[in-house]
């Protein structure tokens, strides 16, 4: 079973996923890949051929670093023992990675052997000694090394021996022989030592060190009590070098571990970093629960099991957990990601870059609340004298097309290219791999040249997820998570969120049953199946409500009318009336059309793939919410207008009492009244749930929109008061000022009046009913989304930098 001890990996890299780091610029067209560094704490300005062996998406890898480690240390420390070069060939380890070590080791020897008073060796000589050295193109990084040793201890160099000697190598190394003398030794013997002497039990400044929370070759984290705060906090020892204690210093965020101070022991190079201690593990022991759970048994349970098994104190109930609980495992998952994303957010608009998201460097509190570890490959803009450059790195299976293309050596991008949305990126691929158990790209187990393995990994993330991955996520997965993930991990930045925010508030709509069904149709409904596509629901709803009210009128109306006018007045009335509906029906359908075209025509443009500007998506929002409305007042104005063309007929053609007319006006009234509210909760119904929410989430919404849909739903509840009273008022209109023999005449259309206007109402509330929780799901999203932004988005314009380059 999985531990669920908290493992805390910065250096510790137990994990899928080697280090990468490159603290100068790439060199174009190195052909040793990116350096691999196994203390992310050390600088290291070189390539290095060392991630030949350690990209890996296993636990060989951390392997293969400590025998490198351990074969370095060794050979130091014979140098230093003995009065004559020691056997190089010795002390090279019969283990995978061969020949990084030797590389390494060679790098070593050099150092000693060109010091005054050595026996120094050149390069050719290791090369002829060492078939790994001569079976492949010597590493540039170990040419640099030879030529830097030389000019470090007094010999002249002419750098054209180097054209000479390595023609193939001399346009990657030609543009650093004038650098300056940074040697490209991964692994510094002396500095292992430091760490490897401490034990639990040891005290170390202010600090009694009480348990092992992980370890690598080059750090260790302890939990330890701090003496003069009296207080347990959780201790990471490495040695002097890189900024991660200023770049976390700068983030105060809920879920960002928050880091109290650093110390330094000068006398012995090392640093303390003490930051509070986060008890319930991290994100890669819940890995290790999902790959050993059944994937119809994950839920939040599982996640809360995870943590409770390597938690120290019994674990007490809390809102926070009960919500968990309560959650499906996608549910889950969005709800740890939309965490994770509001801290990446909060981390950009400071202008710090993670660039090393991975389950080993998210810790959970024993709640279960995800925090955010590791910023020591992370580059700020506020710390004086950082690039980009300096701190690039990261763990190759999570790394972005761009981050990967930055470590290229034939690949024009550098390090200072990449943006928060290649941390969104990686956080895509973690709650991808957490959410299935398995990562979403079929990456090589096997370590293999650097270079080849590199653009192998390009090449499988810039086709996409593979449809057999697609078909590994859960059945219950809810189709607005799998768009989010998808977007994620879109190969180019552009198609991607703009920004983590935009990720945390699509994240928040996964945990809304509603609100996601809306905006994400589920797999095989009708609305998922028909996308964006116009349907004639309205145009339909439109003629069936007109329909009524003419059947009305006709029952109630025409029927009194003709009783009560002569024949050839009756031919009159006829044909003016045909007259009316022949001029205001087309006028009342081209208005119609005119002031809702917006509601039609922008999802139709979407569906078929046109790009609208915010401002026209604003448009097509505002009309689409006012469509119901404007149908219905067009309708109605188009009822009273036939009223005044055909009561003046009626008035002229007729000898009718003056309680007769008004009763037929009375009626009109009602007629038009059925025709433009019977047919409206449908119509809104539609819209809304139709095309509405792919509006809302296209452009950017703002609290208007949530008033709006407030508006919108207040209406609404005006409008069923209206749908109801309309059977009462139509009763007493449709009897008013008629004598006995005319009621008996027009009784048949108050019965279906009545009828009618009870099944209307009953369909009405139906409709309102899902509509109002529709609208208010719809608000929850929108008020989310605006409040995110206003609350701190808009402070961007303020306090946000960009990252780029700072010159030392």
């Amino acid at each position: 079973m999985p531990t669920g001890r908290a493992e805390w990996e910065d250096e510790l890299d137990y994990e899928r996923g080697s280090r990468v780091s490159a603290s100068q610029p790439k060199r174009p067209g190195d052909v040793a890949g990116p350096t691999i560094d196994v203390d992310r704490t050390i600088a290291v300005d070189q390539p290095t051929e060392a991630g030949n062996v350690l990209e890996t998406d296993n636990e060989p890898g951390a392997q293969t670093r400590l025998v490198l480690a351990s074969a370095v240390a060794e050979f130091d420390a014979a140098w230093k023992r003995a009065d004559s070069p020691p056997a190089l060939a010795d002390f090279v380890p019969d283990a995978p990675g061969r020949r990084a070590c030797v590389i390494e080791l060679v790098k070593v020897d050099l150092d000693h052997r060109w010091r005054p008073g050595g026996e120094p060796k050149r390069l050719s000589s290791y090369i002829a000694e060492f078939g790994e050295l001569s079976a492949q193109p010597v590493p540039p990084d170990l040419i640099y090394e030879e030529f830097q040793c030389r000019r470090r201890y007094g010999e002249p160099v002419d750098p054209q021996e180097y054209r000479q000697a390595f023609p193939d190598q001399w346009q990657f190394v030609a543009p650093f022989l004038g650098a300056n003398d940074r040697s490209t030794v991964v692994v510094r013997p002396q500095q292992r030592d430091e760490l490897e002497d401490l034990v639990v039990g040891d005290s170390i400044d202010d600090f009694d060190l009480r348990a092992a929370l992980g370890r690598g070759a080059f750090a260790r984290v302890f939990l330890a009590r701090q003496r003069s705060m009296e207080r347990f906090v959780a201790l990471k020892i490495s040695h002097n070098h890189g900024s991660e204690p200023q770049t976390m210093a700068q983030l105060d965020h809920e879920y960002i571990v928050r880091v109290f101070d650093q110390r330094l022991i000068a006398d012995r190079d090392l640093k303390l970093m003490y930051m509070e201690y986060v008890r319930g593990g991290t994100l890669l022991g819940v890995l290790e629960y999902v790959a050993a759970t059944d994937p119809d048994q994950r839920d939040g349970h599982l996640l809360l099991d995870a943590i409770d098994d390597g938690a120290q104190d019994e674990p007490s109930g809390s809102s926070i957990r009960d919500e968990i609980a309560a959650l499906s495992w996608p549910e889950t998952v969005a709800w740890l990601g939309r965490r994770l994303a509001d801290a990446l957010d909060y981390a950009a608009q400071r202008g710090v870059l993670h660039r090393d998201i991975k389950p080993a460097n998210v810790l959970l509190t024993a709640e279960g609340v995800p925090k955010l570890a590791d910023f020591n490959i992370s580059f700020s803009n506020h710390i004086a004298g950082a690039s980009p450059a300096a701190y690039f790195g990261g763990s190759l299976s999570y790394m972005s097309p761009e981050q990967l293309e930055a470590c290229h050596p034939h690949i024009a991008r550098g390090a200072s290219d990449l943006d928060e949305r290649s941390d969104m990126y990686a956080l895509g691929v973690l709650l991808w791999e957490l959410l299935t158990g398995r990562h979403p790209f079929r990456d090589e187990t096997k370590a293999g040249e650097s270079e080849t393995s590199l653009q192998r990994m390009l090449e499988v993330r810039r086709r996409g997820i593979e449809p057999a991955r697609i078909s590994e996520l859960p059945p219950d997965c809810p189709a607005t998570l799998r768009r989010v993930l998808l977007t994620c991990l879109a190969a180019k930045p552009e198609d991607r969120f703009s920004t983590n925010a935009e990720l945390a508030q699509q994240l928040e709509l996964c945990l809304d049953a509603r609100a996601r069904d809306l905006v994400d149709p589920p797999a095989g409904s009708l609305r998922a199946r028909l996308g964006l596509r116009p349907i004639p629901v309205v145009m339909s709803s439109v003629v069936f409500g007109q329909a009524l009210g003419m059947l009305y009128l006709f029952m109630h109306n025409y029927r009194l009318v003709q009783n009560n006018i002569t024949p050839d007045a009756k031919s009159q009335l006829d044909l003016r009336i045909i007259l009316v509906v022949a001029l205001v029906i087309p006028l009342c359908g081209g208005l119609m059309f005119f002031l809702c075209r917006r509601v039609l025509s922008v999802p139709w443009g979407m569906w078929r793939g046109k790009v609208y500007e915010p401002a026209e998506l604003d448009r097509a929002r505002a009309d689409t919410l006012a469509c119901g409305d404007r149908i219905a007042l067009t309708g109605f104005v188009a009822w009273v207008a036939a009223l005044l063309l055909l009561g003046g007929a009626v008035a002229a053609i007729g000898n009718l009492s003056a309680g007769l007319v008004d009763n037929l006006v009375a009626s009109h009234l009602v007629a038009g009244a059925v025709a433009v509210t019977y047919p409206l909760f449908l119509i809104e119904f539609y819209v809304v749930r139709w095309y509405l929410p792919a509006l809302l989430t296209r452009g950017t919404t703002s609290m208007s929109d949530a008033w709006r849909l407030r508006a919108l739903a207040r209406r609404c509840n005006l409008y069923l008061a209206i749908v109801g009273s309309v059977p009462a008022v139509g009763v007493i209109a449709g009897i008013a000022f008629l004598d006995r023999q005319q009621v008996r005449q027009i009784v048949g259309s108050i019965v279906w009046l009545c009828v009618t206007g009870i099944a209307a109402f009953v369909v009405a509330y139906w409709l309102f009913r899902k509509l109002e929780m529709d609208l208010a799901a719809l608000e929850r999203m929108v008020t989310a989304r605006a409040k995110r932004r206003t609350g701190h988005r808009d402070l961007r314009t303020v306090v946000r930098r960009p990252v780029r380059s700072i010159p030392s």
